[in-house]
């Protein structure tokens, strides 16, 4: 394959490389976009040698950071997720809004690869001087949601953006990684799926500040109006929130770019309310603390895989397992002995 590239872009190749770190981190703070995506891709990153620059960049753009606010935003395949994004950040830029959208996109099981279609979806946004979108592939992460999103997001504010939008790939179990980074969870739903009482999974009901019946425009007004009756009833049943706040249950039309407004005026209504009681900080602290652990475990597993002791016997051990000579359980502890014995050695 290798005779077939062209030996201009080969060149051109070669030459590519990344800013150092100081200007780099000078740029990303200046707000330049391309300097972002720059840092951003180092977070992505998989090779070590890239990880102790992520380390200094994300250091230093920390006391820069935590002053926007955080927006999850889920649904299944077809809600209109990208339209709503659109439309929605279309609004806030009209407002005075810097917006930075953090869309993860789905990757494939069998290739790895991944469509990174949402720039293509958002194509009067993503042209906005005011916006900047990161489709990002969920690789192996867990729901889809990327490893280094977290990371992202502290970028994104250090480089202006005050509203970071997070959208998931569809109802699964990203939602709870999401929930745990953002500030306000908003669900989209249609109308005549079926699922407005027992088809839904009651934990990302629980999770969801809001409700928003999209596509709620021509012949769809009339089953968006029911839809939001029979959730908003379905909502009574939950218990109250540990925040204080009553999620509400809205009708939208993302395409007609109606109800967007009132959409954005109760998200500052849920902002003032919970800055007010106190809940606000105490949830980004509480999620701080639930990423240190995440890192842990992060940093643990690579750390485990990586030893080339355990590389050298795990293929043995599968294979065992495999021909039934030993169990998992205690394939599991064997190895970990091996690694505890590893790291004594060292």
């Amino acid at each position: 394959m290798s005779n077939h590239i062209n030996p201009i872009y080969k060149s051109i190749k070669r030459k590519r490389s990344l800013p150092e770190t100081s200007r780099l981190l000078q740029n990303l703070t200046n707000g330049d976009k391309v300097a972002l995506s720059q840092a951003i891709t180092l977070i992505e990153s998989e090779q070590p040698k890239h990880q102790s620059i992520v380390e200094d960049l994300v250091t230093h753009c920390l006391p820069l950071s935590g002053n926007s606010l955080r927006i999850g935003i889920t649904g299944v395949p077809g809600v209109g997720k990208s339209t709503f994004i659109e439309a929605f950040g279309n609004f806030l830029i009209s407002q005075g809004k810097k917006i930075a959208v953090l869309a993860v996109d789905p990757s494939s099981s069998v290739t790895g690869g991944s469509i990174l279609g949402d720039k293509t979806r958002m194509h009067s946004l993503v042209n906005h001087k005011n916006a900047y979108i990161r489709p990002t592939a969920s690789g192996t992460s867990l729901g889809g949601v990327a490893r280094k999103t977290r990371e992202s997001i502290i970028l994104c504010e250090a480089s202006g953006y005050d509203v970071i939008l997070v959208e998931t790939v569809g109802v699964g179990q990203s939602e709870t990684a999401v929930h745990g980074m953002t500030d306000f969870f908003l669900l989209l739903k249609l109308a005549g799926a079926g699922d407005e009482l027992q088809g839904i999974k009651r934990g990302i009901i629980e999770m969801a500040d809001a409700i928003l019946i999209n596509k709620a425009d021509g012949d769809n007004i009339k089953p968006a109006q029911r839809a939001r009756v029979e959730f908003t009833k379905a909502l009574h049943l939950y218990p109250v929130k540990a925040n204080g706040w009553s999620p509400k249950v809205k009708c939208v039309s993302a395409l007609q770019t109606e109800g967007i407004g009132k959409v954005w005026e109760m998200i500052k209504s849920f902002v003032e309310q919970t800055k007010s009681n106190g809940f606000f900080d105490k949830n980004r602290f509480n999620q701080q603390k639930y990423w240190l652990t995440e890192s842990l475990d992060t940093k643990l597993k690579r750390s485990f895989y990586n030893k080339p002791i355990i590389k050298a016997k795990l293929s043995t051990y599968l294979n065992d397992i495999e021909h039934q000579k030993i169990s998992s359980f205690k394939a599991a502890d064997e190895l970990y002995e091996i690694y505890l014995q590893a790291l004594r050695g060292q």
